[in-house]
């Protein structure tokens, strides 16, 4: 069975899949089977013991590190723009590699909810669609970035086909803002579902960026549909593309 292969963590360390899971959550008033099951992968995923052995802030840290690994997305002293950033475990990876810390590169971010801070780094509360918020940021970057990257999702409704348009308008909200920032040749990372991004969203990458890949790092679930399209080396605005409205 594919569960019970030997893998390895992005740091080597192997591991036996769904063998390892040997911890349980009791059953507790008030805490749903779906919920149980949930915290039981967490207390037993390799990837979120490692995130957390290494200070990251989730395991999402890690998808991103074996991105660009894999990749090379990020170069010491580039600017990056960060969509839905909480808890932050993106934030701290690219931080490292730009090299913001030695007053290297842009960083900013943007959540709905609170993100605890990265030295040099600016990270606002507010939703993308205010266009203050959206303002504030690209001015801090200098109007220009190298990167726009999104972690974003909507909530899951355990109804595939909802769940699938949710995170794709997300992914059309972080494209708009990859086509108002990008300088020529820039990148854009941005989660979506399996399926992929819908065929409009994609006719638009592909016409405005070089090369358009699905990419799915180890680091996220053999089971989820969470996969991510990277889109490189960035042409412009396609002349048939219109701004969303915020």
């Amino acid at each position: 069975m594919a569960g019970s292969q030997n893998k390895k963590g992005s740091s080597g360390r192997s591991y036996r899949g769904n063998a390892g899971l040997t911890n349980k959550v009791q059953k507790k008033r008030g805490l749903s089977a779906s919920s149980r099951r949930w915290i039981e992968r967490q207390i037993n995923d390799p990837f979120v013991a490692e995130a957390r052995s290494r200070g990251f802030r989730s395991r999402a840290a890690l998808k991103l590190e074996q991105i660009n690994s894999k990749y090379q997305l990020f170069k010491k002293g580039q600017t990056v723009l960060d969509l839905g950033s909480a808890p932050g475990g993106w934030l701290q990876i690219v931080s490292d590699i730009i090299g913001l810390d030695e007053g290297n590169g842009r960083l900013a971010g943007i959540d709905l909810l609170d993100v605890e801070p990265v030295a040099g780094a600016l990270i606002l509360k507010g939703d993308i669609n205010d266009n203050a918020k959206l303002d504030e940021l690209i001015a801090y970057i200098g109007g220009k970035a190298d990167w726009v990257i999104s972690d974003m999702a909507a909530d899951t409704t355990g109804h595939r086909a909802t769940d699938h348009i949710r995170t794709t308008a997300l992914l059309e909200m972080a494209l708009d803002t990859a086509m108002r920032v990008l300088i020529p040749g820039g990148g854009f990372l941005a989660k979506c579902f399996q399926g992929g991004a819908e065929k409009s969203t994609l006719t638009t990458l592909r016409q405005g960026f070089e090369q358009v890949r699905h990419v799915k790092p180890d680091a996220s679930r053999a089971e989820s549909v969470e996969i991510y399209v990277l889109a490189t080396g960035f042409k412009g605005v396609p002349e048939n593309y219109l701004m969303l409205e915020h």
